[in-house]
């Protein structure tokens, strides 16, 4: 039995069904391929519930500065298993949605693992589909390091299976997900002790962040090691110990949580029997244009291996559908200027070059804009937290080429300045807009 179809989506992610329904509304004939529940890693084991996460986190630490506000509380405690009963029914709720809306725009879902046969074609479960055009977007997966033991440690996948709150943690990781989890289990009232392999969390990004957030979480009672390279996990009486290559040891601890990168979901795929390219990791790589080495596939999201981001996935997904059925010529993602946020603690938002960058491309023209200071929420209050700001310049003109954020509302300012960035904003636009006072935001608009 075969069915044909004008497009076939691998995925039923973010970039996946966006690309679907913009398509369908175009009037292609689409059909979307999931094994799993509708929504992909954002919806299921990424964005939304680890922001329910955090936001939980949030109120723990708002209740420590209540009575800064003339408040008396007695928390009594968290119920961890309660949130996650209806963290677990709201994503239940949305995965309902999402299988809605496909329906409401004429998508065909198809449940069930797809393997490539060749360009135009594709297995189901022993069903053939075929289609003008297959556009693969299977996302990834998280890592686990191919050690002794690393078995017994969970990933971020398991730490949305937690049913109850684990009271001494080590997370092994850099990254977003090592910051953002360590940073819930801490304020939630776990033991927490983070390890990276190298000096500092979050490499990729502006120096200024990492070191910020690195004192923050020291301050917060994170028990932070640098130059940890794991060697073992070993079970013992008291819990579980992980060793180092150097001989040192961490723990025990009653779980270990891997956080150190993700893999692309491609090697069920057969992506080769399409003749589709794949790097030494298994990702795809495209062009500007999402387009593989085949002309009939397509690649979009995280399997492509570049800015892993819900929101990025999306874009590029229904740009996709402008440009092959909406008649868009040229329509395409453009990956630099993307912003993006860190939900630890603090919160962090960043947009642009870090000042590294900057300056290996600019040089001498770069000028380099610093804030940092106490925001208004602590001034009554002894347990104060840092705010920092960067706005990297260029040019005679100083276009702001990299604005870096790291403190209270960081996550709710930096889309208005990510577009003020993308049409090309100057420091002058900057200072000649008027000030929302009292707000940290102002900041970014008084730099001297």
């Amino acid at each position: 039995m075969t069915e044909r179809y004008d497009l076939l989506v691998i995925g039923g992610g973010s970039g996946g069904l966006a690309h679907a329904q913009r398509a369908a509304e175009y009037g292609a004939r689409a059909a979307v391929i999931e094994y799993g529940p509708l929504g992909g890693t954002c919806v299921n084991v990424g964005c939304v519930p680890k922001k329910v996460m955090w936001n939980a986190a949030h109120h723990a630490h708002g209740f420590g500065h209540a009575a800064d506000y003339g408040f008396d509380i007695d928390v009594k405690g968290h119920d961890w298993a309660g949130l996650k009963s209806r963290r677990d029914a709201y994503i239940e709720r949305l995965n309902g949605i999402y299988e809605r809306n496909l329906d409401n725009k004429g998508v065909t879902y198809i449940a069930g693992s797809a393997r490539m046969l060749d360009g135009n074609s594709v297995d189901v479960d022993g069903t053939t589909y075929k289609a003008d055009r297959i556009v693969v977007a299977t996302g990834g997966r998280p890592m686990v390091p191919e050690i002794p033991g690393a078995e017994l440690g969970i990933t971020s996948d398991g730490f949305f299976e937690l049913v109850e709150r684990p009271q001494r943690v080590l997370v092994a990781g850099s990254g977003y997900i090592a910051v953002e989890l360590a940073g819930v289990f801490n304020a939630l009232g776990s033991d927490v002790q983070l390890v990276v392999r190298k000096d500092s969390v979050l490499r990729d990004f502006d120096a200024m962040l990492g070191a910020e957030l690195m004192g923050a979480m020291n301050h917060s009672g994170i028990n932070l090691e640098t130059r940890v390279i794991p060697k073992s996990v070993e079970k013992t009486e008291a819990g579980l110990v992980l060793h180092a290559e150097d001989g040192r040891s961490f723990g025990p601890v009653d779980a270990v949580l891997w956080a150190i990168g993700r893999s692309p979901n491609t090697e069920t795929l057969d992506a080769n029997k399409a003749g589709v390219e794949q790097d030494s990791r298994g990702f795809i790589p495209t062009d500007k244009f999402q387009q593989t080495n085949v002309e009939s596939v397509f690649a979009l999201g995280d399997v492509t291996g570049r800015a892993a981001l819900t929101p990025v996935a999306i874009a590029a997904g229904r740009r996709l559908a402008d440009r092959l059925y909406g008649g868009m010529d040229g329509r395409h993602l453009e990956y630099d200027l993307i912003p993006t946020v860190v939900f630890s603690h603090p919160t962090i938002g960043t947009i642009g070059l870090t000042e590294e960058e900057a300056r290996a491309e600019y040089g001498d023209d770069v000028k380099v804009y610093l804030s940092g200071f106490i925001g208004m929420y602590y001034a009554l209050g002894t347990d104060k937290q840092r705010s920092a700001m960067k706005l990297i310049t260029t040019g005679e003109e100083e276009r702001v080429v990299g604005c870096h954020v790291i403190g209270e509302g960081a996550d709710e300012m930096m889309q208005g300045f990510a577009v003020a960035m993308r049409m090309g904003a100057t420091k002058k636009d900057f200072d000649d807009t008027v000030a929302i006072h009292p707000t940290s935001s102002e900041e970014l608009v008084t730099m001297r």
